[in-house]
């Protein structure tokens, strides 16, 4: 039995993979800050697959509970195999609206606590016979100001976050860890998409080359390429699936 670990997994691209991967051989460890309601539904998806799922909701800033985490999604085979870093969010604030304070809570929301669970279980991964970590990046620090919209905050996060992923792909290498992000363009949430307005989607989808947002599945497909075996050879990458976002 393979152990996942899968963060921000209660909607969306987290949600997306948790449908992709659910079989009777996987063991998920799903967390999310506080959707505790919607990550029950994906767990009891999971299930009806045959997976084992564990769910624990709370703050990945809080050591105690990333302890408890990394306890709990070694319960069942005693290592974690494979980790997908998905927790994030997006903050178009820009500079002179922001405080110090919003700018730390996106870095330490998605760099930082990447960096803690690795830290807490970096041995599980080099002990493992098949270890994949893969983080969730974005578009937000590559395609700047497309219709004069930019997330500063966001952007510096998944800026360290790429940084933490090739690191660390170098640093595990050699014990046949591969480790890799993907930079997602924008993609469809399950609910309303909050950031920007249904004026500004409307002017973003028409000069996205393929035309469309991405659907959570699209990503949730090379995640669980990049977690197989096919995907051995490829470490310390960027792959943008964005729908040639990246083009523009």
């Amino acid at each position: 039995m393979k152990s996942i670990l899968i963060t921000g997994a209660a909607s969306g691209i987290g949600a997306a993979t948790v449908r992709k991967l659910a079989t009777k051989n996987i063991s998920f460890t799903l967390t999310t800050k506080s959707n505790e309601e919607d990550l029950e539904l994906i767990a009891q998806y999971a299930r009806r697959k045959g997976a084992s799922v564990n769910t624990l909701c709370g703050d990945l800033s809080n050591k105690k509970f990333l302890e408890t985490l990394i306890n709990l999604a070694r319960n069942e085979t005693g290592i974690i195999d494979q980790f997908v870093a998905n927790a994030g969010y997006a903050n178009k604030q820009k500079f002179g609206e922001f405080s110090d304070e919003e700018i730390n809570q996106s870095i330490q929301t998605m760099a930082i606590s990447f960096s803690s669970i690795i830290n807490l279980c970096l041995e599980d991964f080099k002990k493992s016979n098949n270890a994949r970590i893969i983080t969730i990046s974005s578009f937000v620090n590559k395609t700047i100001g497309l219709n004069d919209n930019i997330f500063p905050t966001t952007a510096a996060a998944k800026g360290a976050l790429e940084a933490l992923t090739k690191t660390l792909a170098y640093q595990l290498a050699k014990y046949d860890v591969t480790v890799n992000s993907i930079s997602p363009g924008y993609t469809k949430k399950d609910g309303t998409h909050s950031a920007l307005s249904p004026e500004e989607w409307k002017k973003i989808i028409s000069k996205i080359p393929l035309s469309r947002l991405a659907k959570p599945k699209d990503i949730a497909n090379m995640i669980s390429f990049l977690l197989s075996k096919q995907a051995s050879y490829i470490t310390g990458q960027i792959i943008k699936v964005d729908g040639g976002l990246s083009l523009i």
